[in-house]
């Protein structure tokens, strides 16, 4: 029975086991790239559109926050822009303010530059923050990978919800209006139903990630022809 005992844990080490243990911190789930429903948000502290930082914390008198990845030149937060703004308009009042941040790479998308987002904002007359993701720190941390992708907090920064603002790019065709119905829960005290949707919208433009993605296409070894007949 010894023996049995060494055996096994000299086969711990060499295999490199750890045992599991509680995240007590709540935070960005191990399982994932980035938060799942019901993790703890970190607070940040970004610049917005008026030079300002911003940061979660600082925002008075929330009861949740509506935090959006969007950007300038997605054709499909284009699309969205004037819902992001009515959401903002809606829910603000109530206390769920939408806080919009760019995760873009302006080397990558120059229309996604701090000075073309201050540009944006006057066109639009956006009522909400435009914050700027300056190094894309804060993008991965939640795991977004679209613009625009929602990820809907409540006033500890408890996840509440992760996906799309509702189901349709068109406007006239929208049948379920995720973010909305979400909040309505939440002010009944309830979960959200559905807790998470698919966000659609364009890639996220960060060069760390290109080049990855990139070495990993060169790495990957080409398939080998199998001799034709005959060849020795």
């Amino acid at each position: 029975m010894k023996q049995l005992i060494l055996l096994f844990s000299a086969f711990l080490l060499i295999a490199g086991f750890t045992f599991p243990t509680k995240n007590t911190s709540n935070t960005v789930s191990e399982t994932s790239k980035g938060y799942q429903v019901g993790d703890v948000a970190a607070d940040f502290n970004l610049k917005n559109i008026d030079d300002k930082m911003v940061s979660l914390d600082g925002i008075k008198d929330a009861k949740g926050y509506i935090v959006i990845f969007t950007c300038n030149s997605c054709p499909v937060s284009i699309a969205y822009e004037d819902r992001i703004i009515d959401l903002h308009k809606k829910y603000a009042p109530m206390g769920y303010p939408v806080v919009a941040i760019n995760p873009n790479d302006p080397a990558l998308k120059a229309d996604d530059s701090f000075e073309e987002m201050k540009v944006r904002a006057v066109e639009k007359d956006f009522p909400f923050m435009y914050l700027f993701d300056e190094g894309q720190k804060v993008y991965p941390q939640f795991g977004a990978t679209r613009t625009p992708h929602v990820f809907l907090l409540d006033k500890n920064r408890v996840v509440k919800y992760i996906g799309a603002i509702d189901d349709s790019r068109d406007d006239s065709t929208i049948k379920n209006k995720y973010v909305e119905v979400a909040i309505e829960r939440m002010e009944k005290g309830q979960d959200p139903d559905p807790s998470f949707t698919k966000a659609m919208g364009c890639s996220i433009k960060d060069k760390k990630a290109k080049r990855q993605r990139s070495k990993g296409k060169r790495s990957t070894p080409s398939l080998q022809r199998s001799p034709k007949k005959g060849n020795s």
